[in-house]
């Protein structure tokens, strides 16, 4: 079967691109694809961090209402805005994470597409889609539609 022909021309393998470089190409992009889910899991860290950090302001508040002073003081100086690492808050690690891994990470792997595959993206997926769809049947298509 030749899957180029049935798709799009933007997702079909460019002529001199190899079975092996189209491999190490989805490899590229699924190792790219698994850094933004971990950049998605670093901000769900922020936001329940900092989710955290205000339900503590109302353990203070709590604590204060319930006549424990020392106790709401020894929270809101020990915990209320404590950094999570030495000098660090939840959106200075994301601040540090993209700029030293994944902005340098999606910046080679685009290039290494722009060269090797004269920028088009997904080609593994897309043949994917070729071989394991239903031809002829409506909810399988092998394209969008023209637009």
């Amino acid at each position: 079967m030749d899957s180029n022909r049935e798709m799009d021309p933007e997702h079909q393998v460019p002529d001199g691109v190899d079975e092996k470089t189209l491999r190490a190409l989805g490899a590229l992009s699924k190792a790219l694809e698994t850094t933004e889910r971990a950049r998605g899991h670093l901000y769900g860290f922020h936001q329940l961090t900092g989710t955290a950090d205000f339900e503590l302001g109302d353990a203070v508040r709590l604590l204060r209402e319930a006549g424990h002073e020392e106790q709401a003081a020894r929270v809101e100086r020990e915990l209320v805005g404590r950094n999570v690492i030495p000098d660090h808050w939840t959106f200075q690690i994301i601040e540090a994470y993209d700029s030293t891994y994944h902005q340098p990470f999606a910046a080679i792997e685009r290039a290494i597409v722009e060269e090797l595959a004269g920028g088009r993206e997904h080609l593994l997926e897309a043949r994917l889609k070729t071989i394991r769809r239903t031809h002829h049947h409506p909810d399988h298509t092998a394209k969008p539609p023209a637009s």
